[in-house]
């Protein structure tokens, strides 16, 4: 990998990580449910999806968008992390449904979203 394709994935992941704090002060964080993750992991799936769709398997002439907006834009935004840590949270909270619910909600909608995002540009 060279040095420019690792500036411009970092480059994205700022913009996707600051675009994330963006979209979770919108949403409340007192509810059950982790409700701005997994709207952006939603959102980030079909980001992907559709990249993914326009811009094909990487290659010379795609890497830097690849590297941009793929790697970077949506790794930096997505965040399958934190959805990892609030489930596990629920759960150490004795929220057992709520934990079960975000799991159920978050990876079934997600698939859902990223085949959308594909096939819109199929």
């Amino acid at each position: 990998m060279s040095l420019t394709n690792l500036l411009l994935a970092a480059l994205g992941g700022a913009f996707g990580s600051a675009l994330r704090v963006l979209v979770n002060t919108f949403f409340p964080l007192e509810t059950r449910l982790p409700w701005a993750t997994i709207l952006i992991n939603i959102a980030g799936s079909f980001v992907i999806g559709w990249l993914m769709g326009r811009l094909g398997p990487l290659t010379a002439d795609n890497a830097r968008w690849q590297f941009l907006l793929v790697s970077g834009l949506c790794g930096g935004f997505t965040t399958f992390s934190a959805f990892s840590w609030q489930t596990i949270d629920l759960l150490q909270k004795n929220h057992p449904f709520a934990a079960l619910a975000n799991v159920l909600l978050s990876v079934t909608l997600c698939l859902i979203a990223t085949w959308l995002g594909w096939r819109l540009v199929r």
